[in-house]
């Protein structure tokens, strides 16, 4: 059977080469849009037999991401951080709270807040979730270069709008 080429004219099988000087054109763009769709598939697979054993979803763990990166995270932040609907949100943090994995307080200054922060429990599933992640992430940076990794955030940077990288600057 003849090896199938993709719409940039690479065998699967070929090692990646550079962009083409031509990276504009439609084929270099659907390029890219393959691999991102086909790259985040396979690093979320990474982590689905986990989640699934604890009886949770992407939506779940994506949750646990940003309580742990941001302690104390409000959930009126981690709602624009999530960009799903309140009724969502709400299913997912009720989840995670039965399961003793997330606890809420009161704030401070605004008694109406809602401050999320990991249990022990959490950081534990969390921390193993992000292992995974991390085993994945970072065998595929090594293989790229410290110049392709750069230009590779630079590309998703891209595709955020200006006020969005601005908040996810804020919450390093």
């Amino acid at each position: 059977m003849a090896d199938m080429v993709n719409m940039a004219g690479q065998s699967p099988n070929e090692p990646l080469r550079g962009a083409s000087p031509l990276f504009l054109r439609e084929p270099e763009i659907r390029r890219g849009v393959e691999l991102l769709f086909f790259g985040y598939s396979h690093l979320t697979r990474a982590i689905d037999e986990r989640l699934a054993a604890e009886h949770l979803g992407r939506a779940h763990h994506r949750a646990l991401y940003f309580i742990a990166r941001q302690p104390d995270l409000t959930v009126s932040d981690l709602l624009a951080t999530l960009a799903i609907t309140k009724q969502s949100l709400g299913r997912v943090l009720n989840d995670l709270s039965e399961r003793g994995l997330v606890e809420s307080r009161t704030g401070e200054r605004d008694r109406r807040q809602k401050l999320l922060r990991l249990t022990e429990a959490g950081k534990a599933i969390e921390a193993e979730l992000f292992e995974s992640l991390r085993e994945r992430l970072s065998a595929a940076y090594s293989k790229a270069g410290q110049d392709a990794v750069g230009g590779f955030w630079l590309v998703l940077e891209g595709l955020l709008p200006e006020a969005e990288r601005q908040r996810i600057a804020g919450a390093r």
